[in-house]
């Protein structure tokens, strides 16, 4: 009986140590340095412990919050083996699951053995790429100049023939103009100096 007892008074013990080592790494993020506090009986640091960590729940809104999903939905932060069924889903419905997606279960291994399948690459290749990268960068920074060099060039080559047109062909087809237009005075003053001999 007395082993039995002790037993259970030093599980309580470690349970208080470690639900106060937790209690005070909780208090270490959120506060800072704290303090040790000095050894109490069980029931004092129980309710020490529960004091504290009341507080905590007060301050951090968010803490109390969790606490209460917890409570209501243990299962979502302790989600139950792979190998077990939910327990809240009837069989029913874990039937209808299962069957719908029967369908992808095929289509999934042969993905899965079509990944395995894949060789992996020689690291010799890898290695060669890598060892290409600052080659590669070099050649693509040219690449860069050299277009914004033949953008300059465009750019140049549009003024030049802007700048041709407007003075050389402009002024050319103003200089025909011209000449059409006297050419047709004489012609009309020669047509009129004919007429007049004629009809003397």
């Amino acid at each position: 009986m007395d082993a039995m007892e002790s037993t259970l008074d030093n599980t309580t013990l470690s349970t208080i140590s470690l639900l106060e080592a937790r209690l005070l790494r909780l208090e270490h993020l959120l506060y800072g340095h704290t303090v040790q506090q000095p050894k109490a009986p069980a029931t004092r640091s129980i309710q020490e412990l529960e004091h504290r960590f009341g507080i905590l729940l007060q301050r951090m809104r968010v803490y109390a919050e969790l606490l209460k999903l917890y409570k209501s939905q243990p299962t979502l932060f302790r989600p139950p083996p792979p190998s077990e069924p939910p327990s809240e889903l009837p069989p029913d419905a874990l039937r209808a699951i299962v069957l719908a997606a029967a369908s992808s279960y095929p289509a999934t291994a042969s993905a899965l053995t079509a990944i395995s399948d894949t060789p992996v690459p020689d690291p010799a290749d890898s290695a060669t790429l890598a060892a290409l990268l600052p080659r590669m960068k070099g050649i693509e920074a040219t690449q860069l100049a050299q277009a914004a060099e033949i953008a300059e060039l465009r750019a140049r080559s549009e003024a030049v023939v802007r700048q041709w047109y407007e003075r050389d062909v402009i002024s050319y087809s103003s200089f025909v103009a011209g000449v059409e237009s006297r050419v047709e005075r004489a012609e009309r003053t020669v047509r009129r100096v004919e007429r007049a001999r004629n009809e003397v």
